[in-house]
This record gives C-alpha cells, structure tokens and sequence, in this order.
C-alpha cells in the first residue's frame, strides 16, 4: 500500500509521502501508514486489514481490532486522526484463496467510527466491497486521485460532521468545455 500511495503521489506530481510505522509488541500504533502532505485529502492515517474472505462475513471490531491500555484500537486510532486533523482510511484486502485474485477497497474511518459507536458488531463485507475495489496492475494496487477523493470528502470527524462536497472534476477534467 506504501508504495502503491508513493507511487500514486510521483506520477500525479502531488507533494506527499507514504510511510509506515514500525510495530512494536509493547507500544501501541497511532496507524498502520502515514501520509504527509500540505494538501488536506492527503494528508491522512490508514489502517490496513487482511481477511479471508471466504472464512468471514463481516469485519468484527473485538476479533480484528486490538483491545489495549489506551482503550480499544477505534478509539485510540480516531482521537489520532481527530487531534492530528488527518483523514482516516480503512484499507480492507479481501483474500479469496489460492489462485484467486484479492481485492483491496478504501473504507472511510468516520464509517467504521460510526459503526463502532452505534454499538455494532462489525461492518459487513458486503458494507466493505460497496467501495470500488482499487485496481491491480502486475500484482501491485495503483491509487488514483479518485479512490482518496471518493472516501476523504464523507466524514470530518474532527469537527463531528460531514464535510463540504469534494469536487471530484477538477476544472481540468471538466465536460463543460
């Protein structure tokens, strides 16, 4: 994912850079991958998932999530993404077994947050894959400016609301030509 994003930001020339923390067994992690950037819809904390799509139906909050001192791992990550004033992605990989192809979808945090807050067990699969799945190029995934833009504009947890709409057609890209 680090080098998919790094990747992404090169060919676009946008000024950001993906990194990801090192885990330790004793500290508990703000985030699986950083981005930084001066640019807002970039400048964001991801966590990553690996399911096995065929042995589960839903994404649990207490089987996949870390449940440590600091309180449980939605909690810890959104008071990150909320004090940092970083946008937060669920990055889910659905793995379908051998010799079938996995995908990878993009999740808003504020989705997930809300989930957890409402008392839910989880998010479906299915709530998972209704974000489109990023798409593969020899083996590795390749971002567009599009799959951050569809999920960074939905929820601003920092100041507990939705954000304005994105413009997702930039003046470049408009039909009005």
């Amino acid at each position: 994912m680090v080098n998919s994003l790094n990747s992404f930001f090169e060919r676009e020339g946008i000024k950001a850079i993906a990194y990801r923390l090192r885990q330790s067994r004793f500290a508990t992690q703000l985030a699986d991958i950083l981005v930084d950037s001066k640019i807002a819809e970039y400048y964001l904390a991801i966590e990553c998932k690996s399911l096995d799509a065929r042995k589960t139906r839903s994404l649990y909050f207490k089987q996949h999530f870390s449940e440590a001192s600091g309180g449980h791992q939605i909690e810890r990550e959104t008071d990150f993404i909320t004090r940092s004033g970083r946008q937060g992605i669920l990055a889910v990989e659905l793995r379908y077994g051998v010799g079938k192809s996995r995908t990878a979808h993009l999740v808003p945090w504020g989705q997930i947050f809300d989930r957890y807050n409402e008392g839910e067990a989880g998010i479906t699969l299915q709530e998972v894959q209704v974000n489109p799945p990023l798409e593969r190029r020899g083996g590795a995934y390749e971002i567009s400016r599009l799959d951050i833009l569809r999920i960074t504009g939905y929820y601003d947890l920092a100041g507990n609301g939705l954000l304005h709409e994105v413009d997702l057609y930039p003046e470049d890209l408009s039909l009005e030509e």
